[in-house]
């Protein structure tokens, strides 16, 4: 469970999980995002990369800068609780932490945050040919001070931020595959070639 104002991985705290009530009302600081990539592969391929958030500064590293689990949750990942810290092409960085409140493998996965922005995402994985659609929706609060008392001027570049975030992202992603990919080829080969005389 991520303690109320527990140090996260910068020093900064992460405060309590919200209520739902809290990221229903809508304000200036409220962001709906809606994101669509495509990757080749298959939706249990995808899954294992996005439900794997540790991973996430090693793959996406030019927005997932920490990631420290606090809560393993249960064997399937639901009520996982982890701390972060990102950051976009603005300069400033977010400390957030988030709980997965729901798991569908490898059709997707919903989660919780709370700290610089308070509100709920879901990942939605599905197979169209040999590809994957993937979706995320995000609905969040700015918190963080600079964000919430500059939304009413600045949300424009605070969601072209967001965006840009997002699309280093895929391109992450789409290399992350690749180099998986490549690898099972490598050890294909290498073990294929073991066996022979």
């Amino acid at each position: 469970m991520c303690p109320a104002r527990a140090a996260d991985v910068s020093g900064a705290a992460c405060l309590e999980a919200p209520t739902s009530s809290i990221i229903k009302a809508m304000a200036s600081h409220d962001y709906h995002f809606t994101t669509h990539w495509r990757a080749p592969g298959s939706v249990a391929d995808v899954y294992e990369l996005l439900s794997q958030p540790s991973e996430l500064p090693r793959w996406w590293p030019s927005v997932y800068l920490a990631v420290e689990e606090l809560a393993a949750g249960d064997p399937d990942g639901r009520g996982r609780e982890l701390r972060l810290l990102t950051k976009g092409w603005l300069p400033y960085r977010l400390r957030w932490c988030f709980r997965v409140t729901e798991v569908d493998p490898p059709s997707g996965f919903a989660l919780v945050a709370w700290g610089d922005f308070v509100g709920e995402g879901r990942w939605r994985f599905q197979q169209d040919g040999p590809e994957v659609a993937i979706t995320y929706d995000w609905r969040i609060r700015a918190e963080k001070p600079l964000l919430r008392r500059l939304s009413w001027l600045l949300r424009p570049l605070f969601a072209a931020n967001h965006r840009w975030a997002m699309a280093q992202g895929q391109s992450s992603l789409l290399r992350e595959i690749d180099r998986r990919r490549s690898l099972r080829r490598r050890e294909a080969r290498d073990a294929g070639s073991s066996g022979v005389s």
